[in-house]
């Protein structure tokens, strides 16, 4: 990667946090707080014993992050190239997305900045290997540490309770 393949990617990186942080501000206010993602993608603190998860996740990430990229961006993209010339990211976005389906639409319309914006950064740069700093970076936002995700959640959490049991004035005491 050059310099200007690192402003793209780290920009790319900037732009899909920022976008997908709106979507899923957005939806949290539509659905009254509730979480965005399926049971099965909850996050709970590390704890002793539990420890060993981080170094199962290490070469999980790797090989996803990586296999995505090198069969999405370094295999299917230029393909498409031939096919849609300079519309492949959108196409690719687009199959990306779909890829993704399984997903309730909810997670899929947080995705929607990175199927558009990687694809489209990985084209203009000719590196893949930008879309692999962009996909490295925005899944890498608390899955290496669910401790520190968990523990942020529990705290915005107790918050809001603090926030809601102000604003509901003192409690009145049962004798």
């Amino acid at each position: 990667m050059n310099g200007g393949d690192w402003l793209w990617a780290v920009g790319g990186l900037a732009a899909v946090s920022v976008l997908t942080g709106g979507i899923s501000a957005a939806l949290r206010m539509l659905q009254d707080g509730k979480t965005l993602h399926p049971s099965f993608m909850a996050f709970e603190p590390l704890g002793p014993g539990r420890y060993w998860i981080l170094g199962a996740w290490l070469p999980f990430f790797a090989l996803n992050i990586a296999g995505e990229e090198f069969v999405w961006r370094g295999v299917a993209l230029p393909r498409q190239e031939v096919a849609f010339g300079g519309w492949a990211w959108l196409v690719n976005g687009i199959m990306w997305l779909l890829f993704h389906a399984a997903f309730p639409w909810q997670v899929l319309s947080t995705l929607v900045p990175i199927t558009l914006l990687l694809p489209y950064i990985v084209q203009r740069r000719r590196s893949t290997w930008a879309g692999i700093v962009i996909h490295a970076g925005v899944r890498s936002d608390g899955l290496p540490c669910p401790g520190i995700r968990a523990c942020m959640n529990a705290a915005r959490s107790e918050a809001l309770d603090a926030t809601r049991s102000k604003a509901a004035g003192p409690r009145k005491r049962r004798i």
